[in-house]
């Protein structure tokens, strides 16, 4: 049963650092900037989250704070094992996995207003 709780941290990092490497080597493609328009919601996408790079980042820090959770549960383990067994729970485990993947995008990738 231990085994199983452990692997649930370590599959939600395989695949935080798989979509990570993904958008990476998709961002290899370069974009042409200098025919986009303001009013195109594609456009919009481009320069806020494309040439940003944003997504990359919330890839990488989602990544750095799973390993800090296994981290942090296999110390719990070591030296408190009978507290452990007792209060870390798979449905905590599922928990504290969805927090860590529900960090929003960083505020500049987001839309702004302005006032005219």
């Amino acid at each position: 049963m231990s085994v199983q709780k452990i692997n649930i941290l370590i599959v939600n990092q395989s695949v935080i650092d798989l979509c990570a490497s993904i958008f990476m080597l998709t961002t290899i493609v370069e974009v042409d900037g200098t025919r986009m328009s303001p009013d195109s919601i594609y456009d919009q996408f481009v320069c806020r989250i494309w040439l940003t790079r944003a997504p990359l980042w919330v890839f990488l820090n989602t990544s750095t704070y799973a390993i800090l959770l296994i981290a942090l549960e296999r110390y719990i383990a070591v030296i408190y094992p009978f507290w452990y067994n007792v209060r870390i729970t798979l449905s905590y485990r599922q928990l504290t996995s969805c927090l860590i993947n529900a960090q929003p995008l960083p505020a500049h990738s987001l839309p702004q207003t302005t006032t005219p």
